[in-house]
């Protein structure tokens, strides 16, 4: 499909003026140039991918653990689609029971495991919003949610209970009962019943369940599910999700992955541990439920994640852009420890498979004989298994997507999205090379127009057209739960407006370039566009992670910088220097070698003069979740990392300015 262009205008753009910004003409995918996708008329809801499966597949692997014995992990343990069904039946029948009316919000809370998502069936099999929870919140936070959201029952793993106690007595206005993924110790559950909130073991629920014996309610057009992100005010913010938008974003991920023929069916396999708090995992999980797939749970714990995937060799694999950043960064080690031959057959395999993608070959035409014999061990890291992959949540770096697309014997889609576009809006194609580096046109439920930002310098009407990317269609959320006034921010003449900026390639697929809302001023004037330096200082390969740091009072950037343990290492190596990992971070002229280092990458890849860095701080323990110093997608929290290291940033202000920064 070369020189193909995969958008079509259906509106013109449109001058400033009357205090709004030049908008750029309105685009919508080829593949729906004669009108938005059209839903399927016999799904109304989640329940229905569900339940048709369970009429279609009802002996298929459906959702499954590792068996733990004696603390060590054995292999996948799995139940039906209609062992499953039953327990489903049996949990919904009990929220009903216990007076929970259709339309009304339970929560659920704890990391990926087969309850999670039985529980999200039982509140859709009764027309009941589910609410997840994100595994990593504080107690402020879930406090908030419980009460924001009028919280009837919550499930939860039963390690979040003791937590969850803590603060019931502030929230007791609305939540009934509480219900344990598992047991219950007699001690915490009489804790939990002398607030007035009743507690019980998934297996108590479920027998409540089954003497009641309620009967699913078919549900339309009511809302699915409220979803949590971060607000503004610190506050997390409510996205109300419909069924109408879930469906569609399921339809819209099928007719994607059916121009790569990679449509999923029932041999296929997930591995699931993205947060089913996020709408990513959520909808690929629908998805994969509709076609009576297998879906397989990861252990919980990060040190684990690859162990988990090799055992369980799932088919289809999801990631954000740190995770494959991981991998790459893991295959690279390898690869340069291998030896001189390996070295150069791998380059030369590498070299030979990109080229022929480059000339239009599909990834299993490109080269099968280099991925018998030279690639075959990177796809076997992965299980042996994958044969598609899909990357969301942040922009994906280009030299990774050219790895993992070439090495791992697999098709790979980027998209974009938000929580408020129930997951991907703009969604690469597999097999066509000459996306890589974008996040490919609009799905088909979705027209897209870029707004002008002029105090950032986006013109959406110039030849290069970018700026703020809008969006309208079938899969967008209906508003922010209980406030009108965010949703009247971000909602203009029926466009959402969704902060990030973009830029249109000539082919009308989508670059993400910047994102609105992290710029700042430096004290000279010049603009600073944070995650576009932050983008281009992790390709260097001594770098795990980088935050950039800047402000209006100041004429030049600082960071602080997790870098690779092995380039540490390797640099003391080379220069006598002793130590272990926390006391070469300390080293002066280790900070100085990774600055200069960075400040080279950054040249290499055209950034400015004022966007260099004039001091670092090498922080020896990575950025972490336990710390509320990133999202559980990996995107950084800016002003949680400025207030931990506050003190540190000072200092590096104070060293720059006296010409002692090393």
């Amino acid at each position: 499909m070369e020189n193909t262009v995969y958008t079509v205008k259906v509106g013109e753009g449109t001058p400033a003026g009357g205090g709004r910004p030049a908008a750029g003409p309105v685009y919508r995918s080829i593949y729906a140039k004669d009108g938005l996708m059209q839903l399927p008329q016999e799904i109304h809801s989640p329940w229905d991918f569900f339940s048709g499966a369970v009429k279609k597949y009802p002996k298929n692997r459906m959702l499954g653990r590792r068996q733990v014995s004696d603390g060590k992990a054995g292999d996948y343990v799995w139940q039906t689609y209609e062992q499953v069904y039953q327990k489903v039946i049996q949990i919904g029948a009990a929220i009903r029971g216990f007076g929970v009316k259709p339309g009304a919000h339970c929560a659920i809370y704890g990391s990926n495991c087969p309850e999670w998502v039985m529980a999200m069936q039982a509140c859709n099999s009764q027309g009941i919003c589910y609410v997840p929870l994100y595994d990593t919140l504080g107690q402020n936070a879930v406090q908030f949610i419980l009460d924001h959201a009028e919280i009837s029952i919550a499930f939860m793993q039963e390690s979040k209970i003791k937590s969850i106690a803590a603060i019931l007595p502030k929230c007791t206005a609305h939540i009934k009962a509480i219900v344990s993924f598992g047991d219950v110790p007699i001690e915490l559950k009489r804790e939990v019943e002398q607030l007035g909130v009743s507690c019980f073991s998934w297996e108590e629920f479920s027998t409540m369940g089954e003497e009641i014996q309620e009967l699913p309610k078919k549900q339309k057009d009511d809302i699915c599910t409220i979803m949590y992100t971060s607000g503004t005010t610190g506050e997390p913010k409510g996205v109300i999700i419909t069924n109408r938008a879930i469906v569609a974003g399921v339809t819209t991920t099928e007719h994607l992955l059916k121009l790569t023929d990679k449509v999923v069916d029932e041999y296929d396999s997930y591995f699931s541990y993205l947060p089913l708090a996020h709408i990513f995992d959520q909808v690929i999980g629908n998805y994969c439920i509709s076609k009576g797939a297998s879906i397989g749970f990861w252990q919980g714990d990060i040190r684990y994640l690859m162990e988990d995937v090799q055992v369980m060799k799932p088919t289809i694999f999801c990631g954000v852009p740190r995770v494959y950043d991981r991998i790459y960064t893991g295959i690279n080690q390898k690869i340069q420890y291998g030896g001189l031959i390996a070295k150069h057959l791998f380059q030369y395999a590498y070299n030979y498979k990109l080229g022929n993608l480059m000339k239009g070959f599909k990834q299993h035409e490109a080269s099968p004989f280099f991925d018998k014999i030279v690639f075959s061990k990177i796809k076997e890291g992965l299980g042996g298994r994958i044969r598609l992959m899909l990357s969301g949540a942040a922009p994906l770096p280009r030299h990774i997507e050219e790895f993992m697309r070439v090495t791992s014997c697999s098709v790979l889609a980027q998209g974009y999205g938000l929580t408020e576009s129930c997951s991907g809006c703009f969604t690469s194609i597999a097999n066509v090379i000459s996306m890589i580096g974008t996040v490919g046109p609009p799905v088909t439920a979705v027209e897209a127009r870029l707004e002008s930002v002029p105090e950032m310098g986006y013109d959406a009407l110039s030849s290069a057209p970018r700026g703020e990317i809008c969006l309208r269609g079938q899969t967008l959320f209906s508003g922010y739960y209980k406030r009108p006034d965010l949703t009247e921010e971000v909602f203009s003449d029926g466009w959402f407006h969704t902060g990030d900026i973009g830029e249109w390639q000539p082919d009308g697929t989508m670059k993400i370039i910047d994102r609105k809302k992290n710029i700042f001023k430096l004290s000279q004037g010049e603009y600073v566009a944070v995650e576009v330096l932050e983008s281009a200082y992790a390709q260097s390969q001594l770098v795990a992670s980088v935050w950039v740091y800047g402000n209006s009072f100041e004429s030049f950037l600082v960071a602080v910088v997790v870098p690779e343990k092995q380039a540490i290492e390797d640099w003391a190596a080379l220069n006598g220097k002793s130590g272990d990992y926390a006391e070469l971070c300390s080293d002066p002229k280790a900070r100085r070698y990774i600055q200069d280092e960075l400040n080279q990458t950054g040249k290499k890849l055209g950034l400015r003069g004022f966007e260099m860095l004039r001091a670092v701080h090498l922080e020896p323990v990575p950025f972490s979740i336990d710390k509320d110093l990133i999202t559980p997608t990996f995107k950084l929290k800016r002003p949680q990392l400025l207030k931990h290291y506050k003190d540190r940033v000072d200092q590096l202000y104070k060293d720059a300015k006296m010409g002692t920064a090393q």
